[in-house]
């Protein structure tokens, strides 16, 4: 199926590595003209690079650094991609992250750096990428959240929270910007092999003197497929929303989770 990026325009947010990453990666291969963004400057550059040498891209997409978790980064971002090209077709924001905690343990600073994170960094990207879009061809944004949303996850009170705050927000831009031909939707990964589950899975490994591979094989056992996603398969979904082939689906958030999330809402 031809998605129909050819000569579209998207901007990708937290785009160095993960799910962010394996967006740009196929977007490209559909296209589409990329700018990837990330506050890790070597990293977006080594990611520019890897889509560059892939055989079904062959291009290098444009780079931007920014830490839009920074007052005024998203303006400046924007400002950048302005300068680059007239309109923006689509935006995926593909930044956030989570604490790994009881809820006692957490001060109101985690509260404050986690919400600027996973909830005000996409308010502020799509805030300012407004101008843009509304001069693109059938606009797009996709907002990355978490199956949390819908389920939460013991430990992690946080990211449920803030990661339902998502939802709200996708349905509410949605409303507001559709008679504007702006569509907002959300994609809520489940366990997905990312660094962050690497990363976690090998500090409890170390905890429980046993190896990553056995730490990610139990928490597997409670997702209905068996298995963790990987981030092109969440990528595929992105992709897709963000697409002239989504043309009626808006405030819309999709788990791609294996089944995780078991709720029927």
């Amino acid at each position: 199926m031809d998605l129909g990026f050819g000569g579209r325009r998207v901007l990708v947010v937290g785009a160095s590595a993960g799910i962010g990453f394996a967006t740009a990666e196929a977007l490209a291969a559909e296209g589409a003209e990329v700018v990837m963004a990330s506050r890790d400057a070597a990293g977006i550059a080594a990611a520019a690079d890897r889509i560059a040498a892939a055989a079904a891209t062959g291009r290098r997409p444009a780079t931007a650094v920014a830490d839009i978790t920074q007052d005024g980064a998203a303006e400046a971002l924007l400002a950048e991609v302005a300068a680059r090209w007239e309109a923006l077709d689509a935006v995926v924001d593909a930044v956030g992250g989570s604490i790994r905690s009881g809820f006692e343990a957490l001060s109101d600073a985690d509260w404050i750096g986690n919400y600027t994170f996973n909830v005000l960094s996409a308010v502020r990207v799509v805030r300012a990428a407004l101008p843009l879009l509304r001069k693109g061809r059938a606009p797009s944004v996709v907002l990355l959240g978490a199956a949390a949303s819908r389920m939460p996850y013991p430990n992690q009170i946080v990211s449920n929270v803030h990661k339902a705050g998502l939802l709200g927000l996708t349905k509410t831009l949605a409303g507001e910007y559709a008679a504007e031909g702006i569509r907002v939707n959300c994609v809520a990964p489940g366990r997905t092999l990312t660094r962050l589950w690497t990363d976690r899975a090998a500090k409890l490994a170390a905890e429980r003197n046993v190896t990553a591979e056995d730490v990610i094989a139990e928490f597997a056992h409670e997702i209905p497929l068996g298995r963790f996603g990987n981030p092109e398969e969440i990528a595929a979904m992105v992709v897709w929303l963000s697409s002239p082939r989504a043309s009626y689906v808006t405030g819309q958030t999709v788990n791609v989770d294996g089944g995780i999330a078991r709720g029927l809402l």
